[in-house]
């Protein structure tokens, strides 16, 4: 069942749980008024409990540098908490933007929530972040 954490006239945010995962949905721009308010969401969740992470870009139209590093901002709370962190995009412009700032070798990157959350959690999928993902 989807709950909706931040309604507002820029953005929409949702988490929902799969399969041991808290997928964060963001529907809207990812810009500096809106980080804000998704790393008060996240916080939110770790307070209760949560420690695996989703962050479903797939309708987020826009990201720009500080949507960048709440991101990285996340990832360090997320590692604190021996977390986890997926992102699930689908828009060719925002994987390019991704790509060029090396996040494709150090994030693990899905089409959509179900292919992200196929996989239950296991461990501290942070514990070497930053460092490059093996590749299969």
């Amino acid at each position: 069942m989807r709950t909706t954490i931040i309604e507002n006239r820029c953005m929409v945010v949702s988490y929902d749980v799969m399969n041991g995962w808290t997928v964060l949905h963001v529907a809207g721009e990812v810009d500096i008024y809106t980080t804000p308010m998704i790393r008060k969401a996240v916080a939110r969740l770790l307070d209760e409990g949560h420690r695996h992470f989703v962050l479903d870009l797939c309708a987020a139209p826009f990201l720009d540098s500080m949507g960048l590093g709440m991101i990285v901002a996340i990832t360090k709370r997320l590692q604190m908490h021996r977390g986890s962190l997926r992102i699930t995009c689908a828009d060719d412009r925002l994987l390019r933007i991704f790509g060029v700032c090396g996040w494709r070798e150090v994030y693990r990157f899905y089409d959509s929530p179900q292919a992200a959350t196929q996989s239950a959690p296991t461990g501290c999928g942070l514990a070497y972040w930053p460092r490059r993902l093996a590749r299969p």
